[in-house]
């Protein structure tokens, strides 16, 4: 088991670390900087201390006494080629300028000391294990242009030393420029894939920014088209009232006949321009949506789907609920729809239960439901909260509030409050 658990975190650490490592940051950011872990941030810098701690006195020590260089210019030399590396975890270009300047000249010195003949030349081993080390951080930071101008000038300066004096080289120029090429090919490639990864990263977010912002937009035409039905049989109701009144009150006098008839003109008016503006919400092909508005009549129809669907769920709603606007009683139908909904696709199997009550300003619609009793569906796993929105919108709508949110015991609580008082029907 704690073998297991091992395993997992580390495999867990080498995602993470990789894909700091794969992530590009800007040049004044250190390698990794972007890492989780704070061992993982400071790792470059223990790399670089790691190569400069052992290159440098083995650097000197080597120049002494194998290639008999002065201990004063071996001291400067080994310095010069060596620690600029701890520069190259922030920097790597500007390391790069100045190791590759203390080579040349360590290359030159080396061409007239006395111990070159039969050992590596122009380059010796310790600078070919650095500048390893430099391309990998050029590699991680640097563009594919810069990449190729490095990789050239150090092969080509290589090239220039071996016709200076060809009796010294030993192709120790040749291996560095084969294993430069391969280790800045490696490094921009998980470049390239960490820029890749940004990118559809960033391409999700937008995606699902609009995504998001297109299913408000289309529930937000859906609510209203359902406030036309409602509105359009006020309006209706308007309309016969004022063509009726002069029939319906005896001794009406002319003016106030004239007055019902503007009303009623204007209404017909005002159903007309609703109907057009209907016309636009629905030209997206919903024009079969004429059926009447469901309301809280109908919620014990959903508990039922929801029963047969396999969610043991119940309703609590009073006999008599009162009067409750038309806008209040579909959007609370809505709600329970939706909550109901959101339980089948990521609750399966969870015991729910939903709860409406009024008082005289607000009607409270509650939905909760416990953890899931079987596994969701994979299509279903990550949630995009789209069906919160639309709840939200019908809230806003009546001027009312929601609460939606996990439970500890990782059920599910949506609790909407929708007042009754500045809702009334006008009629």
């Amino acid at each position: 088991m704690r073998s297991e658990r091992a395993r997992s975190a580390a495999r867990e650490s080498l995602h993470a670390l990789g894909t700091a490592l794969a992530t590009p940051t800007s040049p004044s950011t250190p390698l990794l900087a972007r890492a989780p872990s704070r061992w993982q941030r400071w790792m470059p810098y223990a790399v670089a201390f790691t190569l400069v701690a052992v290159l440098l006195p083995v650097t000197i020590v080597v120049l002494i006494r194998d290639y008999g260089v002065n201990g004063g210019l071996a001291g400067a030399l080994a310095t010069a080629q060596t620690a600029p590396l701890l520069l190259a975890v922030v920097r790597p270009l500007q390391a790069w300028w100045i190791i590759f300047a203390a080579d040349v000249l360590g290359a030159v010195v080396l061409m007239e000391a006395d111990g070159t003949v039969g050992r590596s030349w122009p380059w010796t081993p310790m600078i070919v294990v650095g500048y390893l080390g430099l391309m990998l951080a050029l590699g991680l930071r640097e563009p594919r242009r810069t990449l190729v101008a490095v990789w050239l000038v150090t092969g080509a300066t290589g090239f220039l030393f071996e016709l200076v004096r060809p009796e010294y080289s030993d192709g120790i120029d040749v291996l560095l420029f084969v294993l430069s090429a391969a280790v800045l090919i490696i490094a921009h490639t998980v470049r390239s894939r960490g820029e890749v990864q940004q990118r559809l990263a960033e391409q999700e977010t937008i995606s699902e920014a609009e995504r998001a912002q297109r299913t408000m937009l289309e529930e937000r035409a859906r609510i209203a088209r359902e406030l036309h039905d409602v509105v359009a049989h006020h309006m209706s109701v308007i309309t016969v009232q004022a063509d009726s009144a002069p029939y319906r009150i005896e001794s009406l006098p002319d003016a106030a006949q004239d007055e019902f008839a503007t009303i009623a003109s204007s209404a017909r008016e005002s159903l007309a321009e609703m109907r057009r503006l209907l016309a636009v919400l629905r030209s997206d092909g919903s024009e079969g949506e004429r059926a009447p508005q469901p309301g809280l009549n109908r919620a014990q129809q959903l508990v039922e789907a929801a029963v047969r669907a396999g969610v043991p769920a119940e309703l609590s709603l009073p006999a008599e609920l009162g009067e409750v606007p038309q806008t209040v009683d579909l959007s609370a139908y809505r709600i329970v729809q939706e909550a109901l909904s959101n339980v089948l696709r990521h609750a399966p199997g969870a015991a729910t239960r939903v709860s409406v009550t009024a008082d005289e300003e607000f009607l409270t619609v509650l939905v909760v439901n416990g953890p899931s009793a079987e596994p969701a569906s994979t299509l279903e796993t990550i949630g995009t909260g789209h069906g919160l929105v639309g709840m939200r919108e019908r809230v806003r709508l009546t001027g009312g509030t929601l609460d939606a949110g996990p439970l500890p015991d990782g059920g599910f609580r949506i609790a909407a409050h929708l007042p009754l008082t500045n809702m009334k029907d006008p009629t």
